[in-house]
């Protein structure tokens, strides 16, 4: 439905000198997550993604982000395309006083959401295995590289709006596991040599004609890799309680991810150890799904949180290193 865009971001066009003085700007608001404004804004060259950052986030609990996290998202479609071209929408304009992002349209009808993909029941490892692969690759290409590191100063920005809000926050809600929690964060706060997404998750990833293609990388972060190979692979579990009947697909889907990515990362020179700290982070990113300041909107049964819990509290209190053991254990609890 083609409505006016709001005043914002016609200043922050303007500023971006994608829109003249007098001109106005007509679009429709797009569904996005819960941090941002978002518009498709027709311009006479043609339409445009334009995003604008909020100093709120749209949860229930009191959640604030800076937004001046779009500089970093900006930063990181630019390095990712530089290593994977497409592998991101490509950035068009930034008015980093508004924290208005413009960037490529990517048309529905040719770029899919992964999330929409997986809620109905289409599982293909194929697909995840080729998320897993760009993802390894930019790892790779940014690893240890000191103009990269100092392009992301964005320790801050990480922990509050990543490592507080899923694991500080959790913590709080269950006591007797703080300890453990709390080492994840400082595990996770000082392992630092690669370039992090922060939100790989289905809802953030398009199944482009020729591959994967991430946004909302405004977690951006020069830090653990790790942290995003849990991430991803928490989504693929808890679409097992989404839609169960695709279940078998979604571990079929972890099972391709791992394989896909221990294949092609060589950024730590231990492999190993990446897959121990994610191993150990799943879990922990798993309770924060349903306990932390951003539990995931599709599980509303209290009987499949209390399956999360069970599975993530168990894993937390004896950690694994291998995401096999962490597969197991919740393919046990499935069967239950």
């Amino acid at each position: 439905m083609d409505e006016p865009v709001p005043p914002e971001i016609v200043i922050a066009l303007r500023r971006m000198d994608l829109l003249g003085s007098s001109a106005e700007a007509h679009g429709e608001r797009l569904p996005g997550g819960v941090s941002s404004d978002i518009w498709r804004v027709d311009l006479p060259s043609g339409p445009i993604c334009v995003k604008r950052a909020l100093p709120r986030l749209r949860v229930a609990a009191d959640w604030q982000a800076p937004v001046e996290r779009n500089r970093y998202e900006a930063r990181w479609m630019r390095r990712a395309n530089a290593t994977v071209p497409g592998s991101a929408p490509h950035v068009v304009g930034l008015d980093e006083v508004s924290g208005t992002l413009a960037m490529q349209f990517l048309p529905p009808n040719r770029y899919k959401l992964w999330k929409t993909q997986l809620r109905d029941g289409d599982a293909d490892p194929a697909f995840a295995a080729q998320v897993a692969d760009t993802l390894a690759r930019i790892h790779t290409a940014t690893a240890h590289d000191p103009a990269t590191a100092h392009d992301f100063p964005t320790d801050s920005i990480f922990y509050d709006i990543r490592l507080e809000p899923y694991l500080a926050a959790t913590a709080r809600v269950h006591p007797d596991l703080a300890s453990q929690l709390d080492v994840l964060i400082a595990t996770t706060r000082a392992t630092r040599y690669a370039l992090v997404h922060g939100d790989v998750s289905p809802k953030n990833i398009l199944r482009g004609p020729h591959g994967p293609v991430f946004l909302d990388a405004e977690c951006a972060w020069w830090g653990d890799a790790a942290f995003d190979v849990a991430f991803c692979l928490n989504h693929l579990l808890l679409k097992c309680l989404w839609t169960p009947t695709a279940a078998a697909g979604f571990l079929a889907c972890f099972d391709a991810f791992v394989t896909s990515y221990v294949t092609r990362v060589g950024c730590t020179g231990s492999p190993d150890a990446l897959e121990a700290r994610a191993a150990r982070l799943l879990p922990g990113l798993l309770l924060a799904r349903v306990d932390g300041k951003s539990p995931v909107e599709y599980l509303t049964a209290e009987r499949d949180r209390n399956r999360v819990r069970r599975v993530a509290r168990g894993l937390l209190t004896d950690p694994v290193n291998s995401l096999g053991e962490v597969r197991k254990a919740w393919t046990k609890e499935l069967a239950a």
